[in-house]
């Protein structure tokens, strides 16, 4: 990675370059976070950051705006100011006891939003557990988030998923695993398969930093590297994992530098910039398709939430550093910008909202009405015949659920005693 008259430029650093693209911007030569670097400056590769916004919605000195049409920025931002009032209705519906589960975008909205506005539709996108946003822009809709969210008998998943483990065939969003990292050489080897099919398409894979501590992070980069896989790695740097800073992590400069050990074309960008996601991002999807290479983005921003419904972030972090990061809000910054240029006004803002809390909130209290999945969905899509040891754990099953009927299910009377058990006799 290297400047060049206040732009910067990616480039692998390797014996043999796997190419370079410019990407208008200013840069900061700072390490990955300077709220929880580790301070060991003598041997890192310490890389810039590409910043286009300041935090008043203001280019900054020496930065170009990308090529982006109005069309594209309303939508970037109206999916953005979505999955916060999402996830803020879905928060408080987990309190109230309607989800047993639920982790939030919070904060990191621009990471998430402005990299999938560069990929097209028919790329495939292998996801963590935060990334709720780009399935929106995507086009779910507000009852398909609902239905997963409460594993009724419309979700993709038929209950067998915990809350936001999402996945949408239609819209090329792979469903969503627990285990961390896992995504990753799947990503490296579903995007050598588009290659080898000669498709005008790649792969985006986002992950968190927590995940690039996994060993599968490494087994993917590389995989990705000497195969020549057209993926593109988003890796949200947020600052913890869990509880755990980064500072506890590693002790080199993020996750960036990373990619270059492995001949990947890298690049970071302040995660609360949306232009800069985006440009890099657009760019980036350029790169490997034209080059069929992997490339990492490693956007710099922080998890404002907790990491999930069952975590009190208060206990290894204080409000002093979570107020420093709310002041670089990634929304409220992009609606600057758009205010600035005309594109949007606080009254359109306000009606966006309201009309958002009022969608979401009838889709939770219509689909919450909905039955549960059939139970014999447990042994099914598996095996094309359940066999013995499934057929008999689940006769098990419905005696041990007639013989305590009140534990386990609103109605009883509701379970499907037929497809499943149809294939035993």
């Amino acid at each position: 990675i290297k400047r060049v008259d206040d732009t910067l430029v990616m480039t692998a650093c390797s014996s043999t370059a796997l190419g370079s693209v410019t990407v208008g911007g200013s840069v900061t030569a700072t390490k990955a976070d300077t709220a929880l670097s580790t301070g060991t400056e003598t041997t890192d590769l310490t890389i810039p950051t590409l910043t286009i916004l300041d935090a008043d919605g203001k280019l900054r000195k020496n930065a170009h705006e990308p090529v982006i049409d109005k069309a594209t920025a309303l939508k970037i931002y109206e999916n953005m100011a979505y999955i916060r009032v999402l996830d803020e209705r879905m928060l408080a519906a987990q309190r109230q006891g309607r989800l047993s589960f639920y982790l939030t975008c919070t904060g990191e909205e621009a990471s998430v939003v402005g990299s999938i506005a560069g990929f097209k539709s028919h790329d495939m996108v292998m996801s963590q557990y935060r990334e709720q946003a780009a399935l929106r822009y995507r086009g779910f809709s507000s009852e398909q988030f609902m239905n997963q969210l409460l594993s009724n008998d419309l979700d993709f998943g038929k209950g067998r998923q915990m809350p936001i483990h999402y996945g949408s065939h239609e819209l090329n969003y792979m469903t969503i695993s627990s285990p961390l990292a896992t995504q990753i050489p799947q990503a490296a080897g579903y995007a050598y398969g588009q290659k080898l099919a000669g498709k005008d398409a790649c792969t985006i894979c986002y992950f968190g930093d927590g995940a690039a501590s996994e060993g599968d992070f490494h087994a993917g980069l590389n995989m990705a590297a000497v195969s020549n896989c057209p993926v593109v790695f988003v890796v949200r740097n947020n600052g913890y994992a869990i509880s755990t800073p980064t500072s506890e992590q590693f002790a080199g400069d993020g996750i960036a530098p990373r990619g270059i050990g492995y001949g990947i074309s890298s690049i970071r960008v302040d995660g609360n910039d949306i232009l800069a996601v985006y440009a890099a991002s657009v760019e980036a999807r350029k790169l490997a398709l034209q080059t069929n290479a992997p490339v990492i983005i490693e956007t710099m921003s922080y998890r404002l939430g907790a990491h999930s419904t069952s975590d009190d972030p208060s206990s290894y972090r204080n409000a002093d550093e979570e107020e420093i990061w709310r002041q670089k809000d990634p929304i409220l910054r992009m609606k600057k910008w758009l205010l600035d240029k005309g594109w949007w006004s606080d009254q359109q803002d306000h009606q966006l909202k309201t009309q958002y809390k009022k969608e979401i909130l009838d889709a939770l209290k219509s689909q919450e009405k909905r039955p549960s999945p059939p139970l014999s969905d447990l042994i099914t899509d598996v095996y094309k015949t359940p066999p013995l040891h499934l057929r008999q754990q689940y006769t098990e099953l419905l005696n041990h659920i007639a013989k305590y009927p009140d534990h386990y299910l609103p109605n009883p009377n509701n379970i499907d005693h037929r497809s499943a058990l149809t294939q035993v006799n």
